[in-house]
């Protein structure tokens, strides 16, 4: 019998709270809020939420928010909630100092939203995210003091 933390369905779900990166903290700390899974939102209200999230320094919160529609949205339209998903994991990944998966997701998110640049869904600015994403990928250097998540967020509609 496994002492891991699972959920009313029995999958593994860490109870452990979460600082605003979404890295654990001890059982006893206070976290941040975490956001309900499986959530079936519009694509506005996604927009609306994970750019609330992003501005306030928690990405890794975001990227939950863009990866229930990933994961509940139309067929053609998953691989552009996927991208923006990887996008909100890369400004994770950079406020944690992790430059080089950074970098790749970065990359990864802007190649996976390019598809969607001809006609953009949503109001969403994909040749600006792409290139906000390409810009930001190859400015992280190792070594470097992280950027805090808010101060490096993008801006997911024009």
């Amino acid at each position: 019998m496994s002492d891991r933390d699972r959920d009313e369905e029995g999958r593994a779900r860490s109870a452990r709270p979460r600082d605003g990166l979404g890295r654990p903290l001890p059982y006893d700390a206070v976290g941040a809020p975490r956001q309900p899974e499986g959530v079936r939102r519009s694509p506005e209200e996604t927009l609306t939420e994970a750019q609330r999230l992003l501005d306030a320094g928690m990405p890794f919160h975001a990227h939950e928010v863009l990866e229930d529609a990933w994961k509940s949205g139309p067929e053609h339209e998953r691989e552009l909630w996927r991208g923006l998903a990887q996008l909100a994991v890369g400004v994770t990944h950079a406020a944690r100092a992790n430059t080089t998966g950074a970098a790749a997701l970065l990359r990864r998110g802007a190649d996976t939203i390019g598809p969607y640049a001809g006609n953009p869904p949503h109001g969403i600015d994909i040749t600006g995210l792409r290139t906000w994403a390409q810009t930001l990928a190859g400015s992280l250097h190792t070594g470097h003091e992280p950027p805090p998540a808010a101060s490096i967020a993008p801006r997911l509609r024009g």
